[in-house]
């Protein structure tokens, strides 16, 4: 696997301004509607630029003022840490999620990402899939990228 790394304007020369890269990382975090998630490579995919891991670095980094829990890992697992803080946003806003069996590690539910996945385009109506883009120029189908974690 190759080695993506943030752009050059990310690193600690312009610590006093926030990055280009992590702007536009943050501002698909804040599109993405209640209820709806999308992955780190689904925002990477968005952007055309970097991957998994850049995405969660720029959360990690900046991701406190927008809708972090909103941004997830491709299989589901709440974010290790931020879990019951994720958690009371999803159940708030009715993210689909999996409730976990009684031998699941610390009973803590899953992301249900069939449903609660968002392409990023069309109206996010919460009715299922989101493949439900009409066309245009929007960005490509995250559905059809590989998933892949931070």
């Amino acid at each position: 696997m190759s080695q993506q790394r943030l752009p050059p304007e990310t690193g600690p020369e312009h610590a006093g301004a926030l990055p280009e890269y992590a702007e536009r990382v943050l501002d698909v975090a804040e599109r993405i509607p209640p209820g709806r998630v999308m992955t780190y490579g689904d925002v990477a995919e968005w952007l055309e630029e970097g991957g998994p891991r850049q995405v969660g670095r720029v959360m990690a980094l900046y991701g406190g003022a927008v809708p972090w829990w909103r941004v997830v890992r491709a299989d589901g697992v709440l974010l290790p840490g931020h879990e019951l803080r994720a958690l009371d946003h999803y159940r708030a806003e009715g993210t689909p999620l999996k409730e976990a069996g009684r031998t699941a590690d610390g009973h803590l539910p899953r992301l249900e990402m069939r449903r609660a996945r968002w392409d990023g385009g069309g109206p996010a109506d919460g009715s299922g899939h989101a493949g439900d883009r009409t066309g245009g120029s929007s960005p490509p189908d995250p559905s059809d990228a590989p998933s892949c974690g931070p």
